[in-house]
């Protein structure tokens, strides 16, 4: 949810002189695009339904943000396919239907805020009699808990508090500010390129994106903001000319300012500096080499957890993978940046986790060109499931009900480890133990990991079960699964046993049944 916010924050801080209509539309865009887990695609649905709201208006009272608060849920319920109540829409309903009744009576706009906070807080402290899973976790919605920060802050934002943000400075991306001193002596871009131009006609969302690809093809440090007939742009590139060239065709320019950032500091490079350069540069070569390629009637798109999976999945014929599956949910934006990496006129996404399927829903929404398809994986087995039941010579529509139905049979484990101790379906965790997380529930834990597992599969296993594929962890030895194998084929005789190294940090295994 932070870095949902703050993708939104940063393109509102991007605008220069900005109105209302301006920061609705950045607030919205930025948070729809940098979304993130599940809380955080939520998150930007109520941001864009609030920026709906408030957009039309100069100055904003109680009772419009009543409004806005009504229709940042409303956005949010309906984005959402089976909302559960105790989770973050369940604070947000609360919160609204408190603002809408005491926005007519409230004294003042600190006196509402205070109102619609509180009962939040209230809302957020019922969440675990709403959800089993948190009563017996004995922890509030994280979600919720997400949200009401959200609130503070703005209601610090309203009493005029200053923030320190220096904590969130660390975040990806090019900076937009100035290179630092140390940098320059071998700045891959050496020339600070600002402008802004006027446009002859409307600058449409495609003009926006070819614009930056071109722009991301010739240099670093990108903005490109658009505001009614006027763009923004900034660019840090060896040739300020063909920025000022590819500008030209769309208005005329004005407020141009080039820097030769070499003469302005001093000779060191800093390593992040040159690791940057080389991502974008190999970011670029693969957007070309994707654009170049032969077009495909049908590609795959998937998110993985490790170096082994990687292979196994680029060798089912996966065109592009999304890493980060388990250590840090992918954005709607590196979906869209995936999209565009393959080269097909129908795309297959498979999130491979619960919480990455809303942004790839949301990715999907996003694009035009293309039809995006996406298979409701929740785990790295349901994903090779999918794509191993791939028929080439089927229309994409047939191959997606082959793949859901495939899916469907697949059971997963997981073992990983507990940060802290707890009670979770009717199991007494201590900090320490090992655990085996089915589909659906926690069903092993203890403190040997061989023994854990081995009893996650015997609940995994029924009559029907006729495979079971054991993907080994980074931090496994070779001999301790190997006797894992050994066990699980004299324990299920009727059941084909394989085992694959995963190379996936923090869980141990990760075990299909099918």
């Amino acid at each position: 949810m932070t870095l949902t916010i703050l993708s939104a924050a940063k393109e509102v801080k991007a605008l220069e002189n900005p109105d209302m209509v301006a920061i609705a539309k950045a607030i919205s865009s930025g948070s729809l695009r940098g979304a993130r887990g599940n809380s955080g695609v939520i998150l930007s649905q109520l941001l864009r339904g609030f920026t709906k709201e408030i957009r039309e208006h100069k100055e904003i009272d109680a009772v419009i943000l009543a409004k806005a608060c009504e229709r940042a849920t409303a956005t949010a319920y309906k984005a959402v396919m089976k909302p559960k109540e105790g989770t973050i829409l369940t604070v947000a309903r609360e919160a609204a239907a408190k603002a809408v009744e005491i926005a007519e009576t409230a004294e003042d706009l600190d006196t509402f805020f205070k109102g619609v906070i509180a009962h939040a807080e209230e809302t957020l402290a019922k969440t675990p009699e709403m959800l089993p899973v948190l009563k017996e976790a004995g922890v509030v919605d994280s979600g919720g808990q997400g949200l009401l920060e959200v609130y503070h802050g703005a209601y610090d934002g309203f009493l005029g508090k200053e923030i320190d943000y220096t904590q969130f400075d660390k975040a990806k991306g090019p900076a937009v500010t100035k290179i630092d001193a140390q940098t320059e002596a071998d700045i891959k871009f050496g020339y600070c390129t600002e402008f802004i131009i006027m446009t002859e006609k409307e600058f449409t969302d495609k003009n926006e994106a070819e614009f930056k690809a071109y722009l991301e093809s010739i240099g670093d440090s990108i903005v490109c903001v658009a505001d009614d007939d006027i763009v923004k742009i900034h660019v840090h590139t060896n040739d300020p000319g063909l920025a000022i060239q590819k500008a030209l065709t769309y208005g005329q320019l004005s407020r141009m300012k080039i820097d030769n950032m070499r003469e302005e500091h001093q000779e060191k490079l800093i390593k992040d500096a040159e690791k940057l350069a080389k991502e974008q540069e190999k970011e670029a070569e693969e957007k070309a080499k994707a654009a170049a390629g032969p077009k495909k009637d049908m590609g795959f798109i998937a998110v993985s957890i490790g170096e082994g999976v990687n292979e196994v999945f680029n060798g089912l014929g996966v065109d592009y993978l999304i890493e980060g599956g388990q250590t840090m949910n992918p954005s709607t934006e590196d979906m869209l940046n995936a999209i565009d990496h393959v080269n097909a006129d129908h795309i297959f996404i498979f999130p491979n986790n619960k919480n990455i399927v809303l942004a790839a829903n949301q990715a999907a929404s996003l694009v035009e060109d293309k039809d995006i398809i996406v298979i409701p994986t929740k785990t790295i087995p349901q994903g090779i499931s999918a794509m191993i039941n791939f028929i080439p010579e089927q229309s994409p529509e047939e191959n997606k009900d082959n793949m859901l139905e495939a899916i469907a049979a697949v059971k997963t484990g997981q073992v990983t480890y507990a940060v802290r101790d707890t009670i979770i379906d009717d199991k007494e965790i201590k900090e320490g133990d090992y655990m085996g997380i089915g589909d659906s529930s926690i069903l092993s834990v203890g403190a040997d990991r061989e023994d854990v597992t081995k009893d996650m599969v015997a609940q995994m296993i029924d009559e029907e079960s006729s495979f079971i594929c054991i993907y080994y962890g980074e931090e496994v030895l070779p001999e301790a699964v190997n006797a894992l194998q050994k066990y699980f084929e004299e324990t299920y005789p009727d059941c084909e046993v394989e085992v694959q190294f995963g190379g996936q940090p923090i869980y141990y295994y990760v075990i299909s049944v099918e």
